[in-house]
């Protein structure tokens, strides 16, 4: 799974990749970003152009009676999203990608969970697979997103038997494309097999999700 995530610089470098104004309004660090705040995702209008918005983490599907229900859809399994009917329809037609530039995972020694902060070498960002939905039953619409996640490979399997979907540059821009096929789409959900992930212990401060502080990345 993934429980926290990190964006702590703006991410100049993936957003001019896709054409767009390389500071996103508001824009602030977060070292620590946890599930029911808000994420920075890449999607398509219904026009058709890549824009960059802020989503709350823990989709709604648009049936759902209350919001509520986000807090148990922060994580998508990429093995069962065509079975499960609330990631169905977004699979089709509402995919987008998480920005970050680390995420965090929990390694259990002894009776004791220490928390591991994964990143790619230099901090340099990164997109995450996902999916976002808009929910209308409330006062205003609430845009809200998921991270799709796959079998841990390599060192991260060491840590934890999941992790998020990290694209390459090239797989990103086709997740989100219009034109692309669900069998092409379901191919991209694979472990990222590259050696630039690296991860390192960090203190347990990040286990308070209300603590979003510089330290929550520095080396134990």
């Amino acid at each position: 799974m993934c429980g926290r995530s990190s964006l702590h610089d703006a991410p100049v470098s993936v957003l001019e990749s896709f054409g767009l104004p390389p500071i996103v309004r508001g824009f602030r660090p977060r070292y620590n970003i946890a599930p029911s705040q808000e994420q920075l995702t890449i999607s398509l209008t219904a026009t058709g152009f890549v824009e960059a918005r802020h989503r709350r983490w823990g989709l709604v599907p648009p049936w759902a009676a209350d919001e509520s229900i986000g807090h148990r859809m922060v994580n998508a399994r990429a093995e069962t999203l065509t079975q499960k009917p609330s990631f169905r329809a977004p699979l089709r037609k509402q995919r987008c990608l998480i920005v970050a530039d680390g995420y965090y995972e929990w390694r259990k020694e002894g009776g004791r969970k220490i928390p591991v902060f994964f990143h790619l070498s230099g901090h340099r960002p990164f997109t995450i697979a996902g999916l976002w939905e808009r929910w209308r039953r409330g006062p205003q619409p609430l845009d809200t997103c998921v991270i799709i996640t796959t079998a841990a490979r390599g060192r991260a399997a060491e840590v934890h038997d999941r992790m998020p979907v990290i694209f390459p540059p090239e797989v990103a821009k086709r997740w989100i494309a219009r034109e692309s096929r669900a069998a092409e789409v379901m191919a991209m959900l694979s472990p990222y097999e590259d050696d630039d992930l690296e991860l390192y212990d960090v203190a347990p401060a990040v286990n308070n999700p209300a603590y979003d502080m510089p330290d929550c990345i520095s080396r134990t």
